[in-house]
């Protein structure tokens, strides 16, 4: 079979090699380089640079649904999607006799859209997966062809869960393609389910318990943050789990700055200890480190902005 791939971000790069390590890859198509930092840099994608280190083809359309003739010249049977980025038209999805078949990072109908990982995290779930479906016109919505769950740890951050979920759904799209290359296709019929959107730098509200709170910072990290403001401070948080509590104080409130028992603030129902943490323009940081240079006194309150 004749694969093209069309990915973007780290998380469709493991996908991407086991991929062209069973099949051989026959071109990459990925979004064009972006501006990166305050200079502004064109960077090109993880995508880009793993086809390239491997001497694939990479093409980069400004939009897909309007440079069809680059695809149509490949004559490829069958396209691989993975957080590409870009809506494909049934122009594009009639190129591949065998189908267009994408990665997606949920157990569909669940989380259909952007950020699926994201907001599996935030909402608390405790299972997610991975699922391979034929693409049709519909936003996530077409068969299932194949699906794993995967356990959401206390633990994990958006980072940490999205590196598994890559390393799964490079498992099962080796496994997709040699049932599609035996033409053993048995796909299920998605039911009713919901699409979730972006995700973006958000406030932490501490009057909620302090689960929520831990699931929105853990589910923003390593981007694009829950944050804070206390004392003229701003601070983005990379990480922040639930701690026993049996004070009484209002919400947002500061019960522990100290090196040796953490930034403990604290919520609606229970505490959370904040324990990485990075100031506005400032770099990652444990709290402990922080606290040693910081004047955050138990006491103060984090105060909403928004």
């Amino acid at each position: 079979m004749k694969i093209v791939f069309a990915g973007t971000p780290m998380f469709a790069v493991e996908p991407l090699l086991r991929l062209h390590a069973a099949y051989k890859v026959a071109a990459v198509v990925t979004q064009p380089d972006k501006p990166q930092g305050r200079k502004g840099i064109l960077t090109p994608s993880p995508v880009k640079v793993a086809a390239e280190e491997r001497g694939i083809p990479v093409f980069q359309p400004e939009k897909i649904r309007s440079d069809t003739a680059m695809l149509e010249a490949l004559h490829a049977d069958l396209m691989v999607t993975c957080a590409y980025g870009q809506i494909l038209t049934q122009e594009v999805l009639d190129l591949f006799p065998r189908g267009v078949w994408n990665i997606h990072a949920s157990l569909l109908p669940a989380y259909r859209g952007a950020a699926p990982i994201a907001r599996a995290l935030i909402d608390g779930c405790r299972e997610t997966g991975v699922t391979i479906m034929k693409t049709e016109l519909g936003l996530d919505t077409g068969d299932i062809l194949l699906s794993k769950a995967c356990p959401i740890y206390d633990s994990d951050t958006c980072g940490t869960l999205e590196d598994r979920l890559s390393r799964l759904g490079s498992e099962l799209i080796i496994d997709a393609m040699d049932k599609i290359a035996r033409g053993e296709l048995s796909l299920q019929r998605q039911g009713e389910g919901f699409t979730c959107k972006k995700v973006g730098r958000t406030e932490v509200d501490f009057s909620k318990s302090a689960r929520e709170v831990s699931c929105l910072v853990r589910g923003l990290s390593p981007a694009p943050f829950a944050f804070a403001s206390i004392g003229g401070l701003t601070l983005n948080f990379w990480y922040a789990e639930e701690v026993p509590c049996t004070a009484e104080a209002p919400a947002g409130t500061v019960l522990s700055a100290s090196p040796k028992e953490g930034l403990i603030v604290k919520c609606g129902e229970g505490a959370v200890n904040i324990l990485e943490l990075q100031p506005a323009g400032g770099r990652r940081m444990t709290a402990r480190d922080f606290l040693n240079g910081r004047k955050i006194e138990a006491g103060q309150r984090f105060e909403r902005i928004f």
